[in-house]
C-alpha cells in the first residue's frame, strides 16, 4: 500500500509539472560549471576546495554565492533555476 502511495504521488508531481532536485554535482556538470571551474585545481575561476575554504564559517556565502551567479554579478549569468543554483553553491561549499 505505501509503495502504490508513493507511485502515485510522484505520478502527481510529474504531471503538475513538479521537477525532482539534482544533486548538486550534477548541476555543476550539467551547467557547465567546470568548464572553467574544478573541485581541487584553479583553471579559469577558482577550485571548489578553494572556495570552500574561502567562505567557511560564513552563514551569509551561499545566499551571496547564489545572489552572484543568478545576477550574473562578477560571473557570468547561470541559466538555473533558484532549487539548482542553491544545490551548486550548496555542493561547492561542502568541498573539502
Amino acid at each position: 500500500m505505501k509503495t502504490l502511495r508513493f507511485v502515485v504521488a510522484v505520478a502527481g508531481a510529474v504531471a503538475a509539472g513538479v521537477v525532482l532536485a539534482q544533486s548538486g554535482a550534477d548541476v555543476v556538470k550539467a551547467k557547465g560549471c567546470l568548464n572553467c571551474h574544478d573541485v581541487s585545481e584553479k583553471k579559469v575561476g577558482p577550485s571548489y576546495k578553494e572556495l570552500a575554504a574561502k567562505y567557511k564559517g560564513d552563514a551569509k556565502a551561499g545566499g551571496m554565492l547564489a545572489a552572484k551567479l543568478k545576477e550574473g554579478k562578477a560571473h557570468p549569468k547561470v541559466a538555473a533555476s533558484d532549487a539548482e543554483i542553491k544545490a551548486a553553491v550548496d555542493y561547492v561549499l561542502s568541498q573539502k
